[in-house]
Order: structure tokens, then C-alpha cells, then sequence
């Protein structure tokens, strides 16, 4: 292992005061555990702590901090780049002998400590070396905590998350002028990806540029949210959901719409419109004093009402921040029956009710509209600006 500082530290998403202070958040909650070291092996939790995002390629990755340490492990084949994106030092191994990332690690977070690591991302295999290498007096799982620290976004965060929904609506725009009858869900997705990412690139332009994309479905293809693009062509009457997920320094925000091409029948046009009833009084539920449990329960009811629970399909909204469709989740603030999180100020979270009609029936296909709100002191602050509805989304 050596240390690899090459040239200057890179511009970060956030100042380095930001990066202190959820390590002294992260300290009090070692102290209060009584957690000597934490190993962090997640994406999420390494670009959170440190603002270094791994392209991990098999290899493993960390961020070790201690009492007195806070030092990012990166692999030889990146060189400097870790140490230039992270706020902290930085220690690069090398592959000449089998588990240098363990000797890197044990560098730092020395032998017979209690140990901190994330139990819904490390391996059996490397929770077994973490065993072996650094023989800890004990091991405690902290990614709960972790994750709780991450849900109360601060005013940085929400600043940059607030430019990240501007650019979801620039895509949206970019996505509706290229929709018409004839054209491939790839080509709409390839108008809105690159509308974004120029966007990122003039808004942000000392950050890396990656992963950010489009899920443009017609179809049968809406029927669910995560549905990867396909070349299906668009046909007259498709119903269509658009999905533009611009990416920030591992910060990720979506826009999604239910679109039609050319027109909408009277079964599609009635389901599309009770679920932008839905969404409207799901936004008018999130609030600070009120659980994801009571805020799900009701719009359950709204559907119920109307004969359409069954068709719902996933919780109705989850918090932002630090995630992604291939890492992370801060699944302690979901919208759910079975989540007893209490919204506070300062959260960050989506209302996105999504109904699933099969093929057989009368207005086949999924609908989902889906706007990111900032909690309030007395309620929220919706910040997506595309418009949702038929008034907007019909393109002919």
C-alpha cells in the first residue's frame, strides 16, 4: 500500500465544513455505540462521508474512520483520483499480494476494536476477513444508523437536490419534443440523457459525469416503473411513462410522467386522472408530525373508495439523497404500511402512486407521476416543475 496524493484536491460537491460535520455525526454515533472503528464498504455511505464515489469493478473499496482517522482505501488502478475526490486522506493497495485492501484497512483501524460495518452490503466472504485481519473485540452493524444520519438532508444537500430537479425538468421537456408516432423509446431516451447531461455539465461544472439516463416506456412496457428501454416504436393512442433521472456527485433525483401519444380513450383518461387525484392528495398529506404509515394508509383509502387498490403496485414515495437504481436506499423513509418514520423539516421525499392495469383490461398500462417535495416546518415545498395531467401530457 502507498500513498498516491496526485496533484490537487478536486472541487467537491459540497465544502469540506459539510464533509466534518457528518463525520462528528458519525463519531457520536461510534461513541454512543461504543464502536472503536467503522469500516464502510458502501458506495453510498463512502461518497456521503468522504465525496468519493468508487467504480468498484469487483475490487473492494472503504472508508475507515476512527477516533482520530478518516481515510478512504481505493485500488492502484485509480491512482490519484480517489485522494483527489475525497475530502479526507486517502491510502491506495495494490493487487500484487491477495487481500492488500484488508492490510490497507487494518492500517488504520489497527486490531482488537470494536468494529462498525454495514450489514446490508458486506459479503460473507469479506465480513470473514474483516474477522481475520482485524480481529475485533467485537463487530456492530451500523447501516441503519447510518442511514438515519443520511435522511436528514442539510441545507447544502437540499440546495443541490433543488438544482438536480431543474434538470430532471430539463430532460422532461426534451423527452416530450421528441416523442411522435414512429419513434423508438431509445431514441426519446437519447434526446432526454443528453439534455440532461449538458445541463449538468454547464450547472455543475467541476463534477465527474456519469450514470446519469432515461427509462422511456410505451405500452405494454409502462407496466412497470424500473422497465429498461427497448426499441418499440411509438404507435397512435400509446399511453407512455416518462422516467429522467439526472445523476450528481452520486445524488439522485427523478421526474416521471404519464404521457399519451395523440390522444387518450375515456377508460386510460379516467384511471390516469384518479391517479393525479391520488398524487395531489398524497402531496397535501406530507407534512412534519405525520408517519409514512399514516400518509400510505390514507391514499390507500382514496383508491379504495374508487375501486382501484388493487392495482397499485409499490409504496407510494421514498427519500432522496445519496442513492441509486445499482446502490444504495434509505429505506427508513418510504412510503409503506409498514414504516413508522415521522416526517420532520429538512426531509426530502417523493410522492409517485403508481396503478398497473393488465393487457385485458380497459385502459391497459401503468400511470405514475411522481414530483419530489422538501419538507417544511409547517408542510412542504414542492420543487419538480414539469407539469403533470393530460392538459400537458397528451403530445399530439
Amino acid at each position: 500500500m502507498y500513498r498516491f496524493h496526485n496533484g490537487q484536491k478536486a472541487p467537491l460537491p459540497f465544502a469540506v465544513e459539510e464533509y466534518e460535520a457528518r463525520i462528528k455525526g458519525l463519531r457520536a454515533i461510534m461513541e454512543e455505540a461504543g464502536i472503536g472503528a467503522v469500516v464502510l464498504t458502501s458506495m453510498h455511505n463512502i461518497a456521503y462521508y468522504s465525496g468519493f464515489l468508487y467504480c468498484a469493478f469487483g475490487r473492494p473499496y472503504g472508508l475507515v474512520v476512527t477516533e482520530s482517522d478518516c481515510v478512504t482505501i481505493s485500488a492502484g488502478i485509480d491512482a490519484g483520483q480517489p485522494w483527489r475526490r475525497s475530502f479526507c486522506d486517502n491510502i491506495t493497495y495494490t493487487d500484487w499480494q491477495r487481500d492488500n485492501y484488508w492490510r490497507a484497512v487494518r492500517s488504520v483501524a489497527g486490531e482488537g476494536a470494536v468494529v462498525g460495518y454495514e450489514g446490508d452490503h458486506l459479503t460473507l466472504v469479506q465480513r470473514d476477513k474483516l474477522e481475520d485481519f482485524l480481529r475485533p473485540a467485537a463487530t456492530l452493524d451500523v447501516a441503519e444508523r447510518t442511514m438515519r444520519q443520511r435522511m436528514q438532508k442539510s441545507p447544502a444537500e437540499i440546495a443541490l437536490i433543488r438544482k438536480c430537479t431543474a434538470i430532471a425538468d430539463v430532460g422532461g421537456y426534451a423527452i416530450k419534443d421528441a416523442v411522435r408516432v414512429g419513434t423508438s423509446e431509445i431514441e426519446v431516451a437519447i434526446a432526454g440523457r443528453d439534455a440532461m447531461e449538458r445541463e449538468i455539465a454547464k450547472v455543475f461544472p467541476d463534477a465527474e459525469y456519469r450514470d446519469s439516463w432515461v427509462w422511456f416506456q410505451s405500452g405494454i412496457n409502462t407496466d412497470g416503473a424500473h422497465n429498461p428501454v427497448t426499441g418499440r416504436v411509438l404507435e397512435q393512442e400509446d399511453i407512455l411513462s416518462l422516467n429522467a433521472f439526472p445523476m450528481v456527485s452520486g445524488y439522485y433525483v427523478a421526474l416521471e410522467r404519464t404521457m399519451f401519444v395523440g390522444e387518450v380513450d375515456d377508460a386510460s383518461r379516467k384511471i390516469w386522472e384518479a391517479n393525479v387525484a391520488a398524487h395531489e392528495y398524497g402531496m397535501s398529506l406530507l407534512k412534519p408530525g405525520v408517519s409514512c404509515a399514516e400518509v400510505t394508509h390514507q391514499i390507500n383509502a382514496f383508491f379504495e373508495e374508487r375501486d382501484l387498490l388493487q392495482y397499485r403496485t409499490f409504496g407510494y414515495g421514498h427519500s432522496f439523497g445519496v442513492l441509486s437504481h445499482y446502490y444504495g436506499r434509505e429505506a427508513g423513509l418510504e412510503l409503506r404500511e409498514d414504516i413508522d418514520t415521522v416526517l420532520e423539516p429538512g426531509m426530502v421525499i417523493s410522492m409517485e402512486p403508481m396503478l398497473t392495469l393488465g393487457a385485458d383490461q380497459p385502459g391497459a398500462g401503468g400511470y405514475r407521476e411522481h414530483d419530489i417535495l422538501v419538507i417544511t416546518e409547517d408542510g412542504n415545498e414542492n420543487i419538480t416543475g414539469y407539469p403533470y395531467g393530460p392538459e400537458f401530457n397528451i403530445i399530439r
